[in-house]
């Protein structure tokens, strides 16, 4: 039988998540498969998938434990879809739910698939705790050593001091230095201050209250060990709050606070593809299309305060293909790990001047705030790594399902330099 080689339109038909939780609250004894299998249950139950064979499941975690190979295969094979259900795991630090979500949607584009699943799950409470690379190497001499008289006098080497696990790191192994601190040189380079991050950081937090209190989050999360909804939303919080806070990075001069940055979290989240022929044969809305993604890297070694900002050529790159202007939009949604770090893109994005320092020869201008991350975003939800793609996307396809028609163009930074961009049209 020939196969139709006629690219597909990809739709995003479903989606779900979990409530995100703060590192070492709620999800504190959970794994990556737990959390991951939840909110893979409740995708299944909430579109009635129970029992039916998928082209494939897609995802992955950032912080992995050695024992977590192929972690979405494991987790599909814990849930009520057909067993024979592939699944494969991706990484790429904060773009890893976004790239999960291009790489089905691509195989569906292609025909090779009709039907899918991306997702993306971390732990920043569970994490892998590393031998001291002394002791690691006094094992493997003891394991090397032929008789009993070697062995033990390797054992004999061993001391108290030998047992303290190396502390987990956060940092860019290029440079050192943590995705925090990279930013307080973004924050320094683009003149953004600390009253603008705090007051960024406040008005998410209201938009996501809002959000919350107009029952926009109802169908999109399962309720997961204790939590109905993410519990770094502070509903109280104020600019006297935020003033108050010391400085989290760069203790002297720093502008960077646990109140303008996203907080260390656990969660999980998913969303459902397929093509228009299978969701309209299995009765299933159509949301949203994905239309373009883009995916760049830069230099951020020399250029310490460049990490973040990689989106810039995402950007660029994806309008010219799709023929569109910054302009052209109903809705933005661009991931916050630093409040510092979105404002420093919408001030290049509207600087010519700026624009030059990434080589381009004008800007792409200036945005409607009143369309950026309408709902909040990742200071006040929270960024589980590899589970905040999922639902950027997720709140995107249900912003646009909910207005009728129009397009929302989507923007996440990542560590190593790495930013993806994508377009959304209903």
């Amino acid at each position: 039988m020939l196969v139709d080689r006629q690219i597909k339109k990809v739709a995003i038909i479903g989606y779900n998540r979990i409530p995100f939780a703060r590192q070492n609250t709620n999800y504190a004894e959970a794994g990556n498969a737990d959390m991951m299998t939840t909110t893979l249950t409740g995708l299944i139950n909430r579109y009635n998938l129970q029992g039916k064979l998928l082209g494939e499941v897609a995802g992955g975690a950032v912080i992995k434990h050695s024992w977590e190979i192929n972690l979405m295969r494991e987790c599909v094979l814990s849930t009520s879809l057909d067993p024979k259900t592939p699944a494969c795991d991706i990484q790429q630090a904060c773009d890893t739910g976004i790239e999960a979500a291009i790489y089905i949607a691509n195989k569906i584009a292609l025909g090779q698939i009709e039907v899918g699943i991306a997702g993306g799950v971390d732990s920043t409470s569970n994490v892998p705790l590393v031998l001291n690379e002394s002791l690691r190497k006094i094992l493997l001499s003891i394991r090397k050593s032929r008789t009993l008289s070697d062995k033990i006098k390797h054992i004999l080497k061993i001391r108290p001091k030998h047992f303290i696990p190396l502390a987990p790191m956060n940092t860019e192994p290029s440079t050192g230095l943590s995705m925090g601190e990279h930013t307080e040189f973004t924050a320094k380079h683009y003149s953004i201050s600390r009253e603008e991050q705090d007051e960024y950081a406040f008005e998410s937090h209201k938009k996501m209250a809002k959000a919350y209190e107009n029952g926009f989050f109802d169908d999109m999360i399962s309720p997961y060990l204790g939590l109905e909804r993410d519990n770094n939303l502070r509903i109280d919080t104020n600019l006297d709050k935020l003033s108050k806070l010391k400085p989290a990075f760069d203790r002297k001069n720093g502008t960077l606070t646990a109140g303008n940055s996203s907080p260390l979290t656990d969660g999980a989240s998913c969303i459902l593809l397929a093509n228009e022929e299978w969701a309209k044969k299995n009765n299933y809305p159509i949301l949203a299309y994905i239309t373009f993604a883009e995916l760049a890297a830069i230099e951020y070694v020399e250029n310490k305060h460049n990490l973040l900002l990689a989106p810039i050529y995402a950007s660029t790159r994806m309008l010219e293909k799709a023929g569109l202007q910054l302009q052209d939009f109903d809705f933005y949604e661009i991931h916050e790990a630093f409040s510092a770090q979105v404002l420093a893109t919408l001030k290049i994005w509207k600087s010519d001047e700026l624009s030059k320092e990434f080589g381009f020869k004008k800007c792409l201008g200036s945005i409607d705030k009143m369309k950026l991350n309408v709902t909040g975003s990742s200071i006040p939800a929270g960024h589980p790594f590899a589970a905040t793609g999922g639902r950027i996307l997720a709140t995107m396809a249900k912003l646009l399902n909910e207005k009728g028609s129009g397009k929302g163009f989507i923007s996440v930074c990542a560590a190593g330099g790495h930013g993806v961009t994508v377009i959304l049209e209903k």
